[in-house]
């Protein structure tokens, strides 16, 4: 629900738009594979890769070792103004492992917390590569489709979130929309979220400079006067949350916009959670079994056992029962030691009993927990399903929260609030304050792995 506030922790960070590719280190992405299913015992595997957020990464002066960015400021002398800076400034190669912490082997994907190499880490933000691909995000139509990976989130504990969702965002980076882009997807540019961030350095080819205001908690971020909401043209855009979790509490969200042609905000349009005035709907319908209920059913050794690993399965149900179809219900089980394991049941007043999400639920549930219903103000599912047949690109991180201490997920939001849907999980209020969480632990981490892609019921077995 708030994914991008809270993601920039390296010192020397960059979204990018308009900026150079550097030399100084070699972009070397880690493999990763995966499964596309046909049906049921029948599915191959997919030789990809996965390549860091240009957020992370390195910025400097085309040809030098001269920062553009340190700390949470911007150099004044190479990034005058928004278009000299992305004309001045490259984005260079990620040490993966000895930086960032990110690992793979097979079909894992390790995201560690915190990092101490040369300069101390916080999280990171990765997407998944087209198979065989330097250049070229791949991309998903999940309409009448499951998605199905497992995961440990065992060494995750409250104020952490190791997410896995769908962004619309172009294929190549953003590089043909904006020629002065050379650094594209090989480098992870181009990410958009619902939550239009602010916190992006580098927007429609030109550096976020105007307004910049370094932030008063996070040592390395800041916020500019533009956010990236949008990164696709002649289609409402979205957020699909998939996955966001830690041993504590999880929740699946997805998030509708209905811009489909501008590519950024400023003011008011930006927005913020249960705000009617964005474009987006930053707060989204979400599915938490705790806040809607049933407070034994995920956690350590409750149903879904958070100690160890489990396999995590989502369905895209259409109305025609096709990839055609408009979007209808968003369908959710687990597989575990062997056991099917069906999402838990609503357990709120004023919400019909239902183990997913569709219109009715998210209508009724935003009622009963007094929530604004942005989520159908913006489309809804209709809205979600609709711009899926442009591609959604995969993205997997580990962050902790500077905008929120990550209550929303898994302790009560807002920390003073009571009645139904106030409380997401077992943490503590105090829990989630980042430094806290850093200091406390730094080797928390996240493992991905087995993703699957697929017809409805191809993709796991019992």
């Amino acid at each position: 629900m708030f994914p991008s506030t809270a993601l920039l922790s390296f010192a020397y960070l960059a979204v990018v738009y308009g900026q150079q590719a550097g030399t100084n280190t070699a972009e070397t992405h880690p493999p990763l594979t995966w499964q596309k299913c046909t049906s049921a015992n029948s599915c191959t595997s997919q030789s990809s890769s996965v390549v860091l957020d240009s957020n992370w990464r390195w910025t400097h002066a085309v040809g030098t070792y001269t920062n553009c960015y340190t700390g949470n400021t911007w150099n004044a002398t190479v990034c005058k103004d928004g278009a000299s800076c992305a004309a001045n400034c490259a984005l260079d190669g990620a040490d993966y492992q000895g930086t960032y912490g990110i690992t793979s082997s097979g079909n894992a994907l390790t995201l560690k917390f915190v990092t101490n190499g040369q300069q101390k880490n916080i999280g990171s933000r990765v997407y998944l590569m087209a198979p065989g691909s330097q250049t070229n995000y791949q991309t998903f139509n999940m309409l009448n489709q499951e998605f199905t990976f497992d995961v440990d989130v065992s060494q995750l504990p409250c104020g952490l979130n190791g997410a896995l969702y769908f962004s619309q965002m172009d294929a190549d980076g953003g590089m043909a929309r904006f020629p002065t882009n050379k650094a594209g997807a090989k480098y992870g540019t181009g990410y958009c979220d619902s939550q239009c961030p602010r916190d992006i350095k580098f927007i429609d080819g030109q550096a976020n400079v105007a307004g910049w205001t370094p932030s008063s908690s996070d040592p390395n971020a800041g916020t500019g006067n533009t956010g990236m909401c949008y990164n696709a043209p002649q289609s409402p855009t979205i957020l699909l949350q998939i996955w966001e979790a830690n041993s504590i509490s999880t929740a699946y969200t997805p998030h509708p916009c209905t811009v489909t042609s501008s590519t950024s905000c400023t003011g008011s349009s930006c927005s913020a959670p249960n705000s009617t005035a964005g474009v987006c709907d930053q707060a989204g319908c979400d599915f938490n079994s705790y806040r809607l209920g049933v407070t034994n059913f995920y956690g350590p050794g409750q149903t879904v056992n958070t100690n160890s690993k489990f396999t995590v399965v989502t369905q895209f149900v259409t109305s025609n029962n096709s990839t055609s179809g408009t979007l209808s219900a968003i369908r959710r089980l687990y597989v575990q030691n062997g056991k099917v394991i069906q999402n838990s049941m609503t357990n709120i007043a004023g919400v019909t009993a239902t183990n997913e999400i569709d219109t009715n639920f998210c209508n009724q549930q935003k009622t009963a927990f007094g929530d604004s219903n942005t989520f159908s103000q913006k489309g809804g599912l209709a809205g979600v399903g609709s711009a899926f047949q442009k591609g959604m690109v995969l993205v997997l991180s580990i962050w902790d929260d500077h905008a929120a201490e990550m209550l929303w997920l898994d302790s009560t939001y807002p920390p003073s609030k009571t009645g139904p849907g106030a409380v997401r999980g077992t943490c503590a209020v105090t829990s989630g304050n980042p430094q806290d969480v850093e200091n406390q632990s730094p080797n928390a981490q996240v493992i991905f792995s087995n993703i699957k892609v697929g017809p409805i019921g191809s993709t796991y077995s019992a």
